[in-house]
C-alpha cells in the first residue's frame, strides 16, 4: 500500500492541481516553462500524487532494468520492456518490448498477455512497427524511432519505438534504447506527454546531456529514470539535469501513484528504481 501525500504535505515543490477533458490522443504541450530554483527532497517512504477515484492515474513500479509496471484504475496491467524475467507472474495484459538487447524483450511471452507488442520491424516486408491498441481504460501507441546495431555500427531504421500509454487524460512515455534526439515528427506524433521514463546509463543509449534535451524537447510533468547501475550514474544524471531546474524525489519503495490532477507544477525527478537502479 503506497502512502498517500496530500498537496499540502509537499508545498515545499510547489504541486498544482492540472486538469483536462479526457482525450482520444495526448494532446500537444506547446508551453514553455520557465523553472525556478529547484529544491531537492530527501527520501520519502513511497510517494503517492493521486486524486483517489481519478480515472487519470496509475500506479507505477519499477520492475528492474527499463522495466515498469503500469496498473490503471480498471485494473488492466502493462509491463514495459518486458523480457519474460522482470515481471514474470504478475499477470500484465500488455506488454511492450525493444530489442537493442536480449534484456528488452522474450520470444516467449507468458501465457494470458493480450497484447504482446514488439517495437522493431519483426515480420517479413515490414520497414516500422506500429501500434494502437485499446484494453479497458489503457491505449498503448508506439512512435519508431532509430537505434544503433549491437555493438555500434550502422543505423537501424525505425529499430527502437517510444511506447505511450494512455490512462484517462494521462500520458505516459517510455523511451525504450532511445539512441538520438527527437525530430519535430517525433514530438507531434507523441503529442503532450506528462510522465517520460528515461535510460540514463549514458552510454549503451545515448549521452546523459543529449538524454537530457530529450527531456526538455518533451517537457513533461515527471521524469522516472531507469536502465542505470548504481548511484553513480544516478548522480550524473541529476547533476545533468540541473539546467532544468527540477525537484528530486526517492521514494523508499519502488512504487508511485500518479494522477493527472496531481501532478507536480515543478518539474520533478521520481527515482522509483532508487539509488541503486537495476
Amino acid at each position: 500500500m503506497t502512502l498517500r501525500l496530500t498537496v499540502a504535505a509537499l508545498t515545499a515543490t510547489a504541486l498544482a492541481l492540472l486538469a483536462g477533458p479526457a482525450l482520444a490522443r495526448c494532446s500537444k504541450n506547446l508551453v514553455e516553462r520557465a523553472l525556478p530554483s529547484g529544491v531537492q527532497l530527501a527520501s520519502l517512504d513511497g510517494l503517492a500524487l493521486a486524486a483517489g477515484n481519478s480515472p487519470n492515474r496509475a500506479t507505477i513500479t519499477f520492475l528492474g532494468h527499463a522495466s515498469y509496471m503500469i496498473d490503471t484504475p480498471q485494473g488492466v496491467r502493462a509491463i514495459t520492456d518486458y523480457n519474460g524475467i522482470n515481471g514474470f507472474g504478475h499477470k500484465p495484459d500488455i506488454v511492450t518490448m525493444n530489442n537493442a538487447h536480449t534484456t528488452h524483450f522474450t520470444d516467449t511471452p507468458e501465457e494470458g498477455i493480450a497484447y504482446a507488442l514488439e517495437g522493431w520491424p519483426s515480420k517479413p516486408g515490414e520497414t516500422e512497427a506500429k501500434h494502437d491498441v485499446r484494453f479497458k481504460d489503457m491505449r498503448v501507441w508506439n512512435v519508431p524511432t532509430n537505434a544503433r546495431a549491437w555493438g555500434g555500427g550502422e543505423t537501424r531504421i525505425n529499430g527502437n519505438s517510444i511506447f505511450v500509454f494512455s490512462i484517462g487524460d494521462l500520458c505516459i512515455a517510455h523511451l525504450g534504447h532511445l539512441h538520438h534526439r527527437l525530430t519535430k515528427d517525433h514530438l507531434d506524433e507523441l503529442g503532450r506527454i506528462d510522465i517520460v521514463m528515461v535510460p540514463i546509463d549514458g552510454s549503451f543509449t545515448m549521452g546523459q546531456p543529449l538524454m537530457v534535451d530529450v527531456v526538455e524537447q518533451l517537457q513533461p510533468k515527471v521524469v522516472m529514470p531507469m536502465h542505470y547501475w548504481g548511484r553513480y550514474q544516478l548522480d550524473r544524471f541529476m547533476s545533468q539535469m540541473e539546467r532544468l531546474e527540477p525537484n528530486f524525489v526517492i521514494p523508499d519503495r519502488p512504487l508511485v501513484e500518479l494522477a493527472k490532477e496531481d501532478l507536480p507544477e515543478k518539474l520533478t525527478v521520481i527515482a522509483v528504481g532508487g539509488a541503486g537502479g537495476d
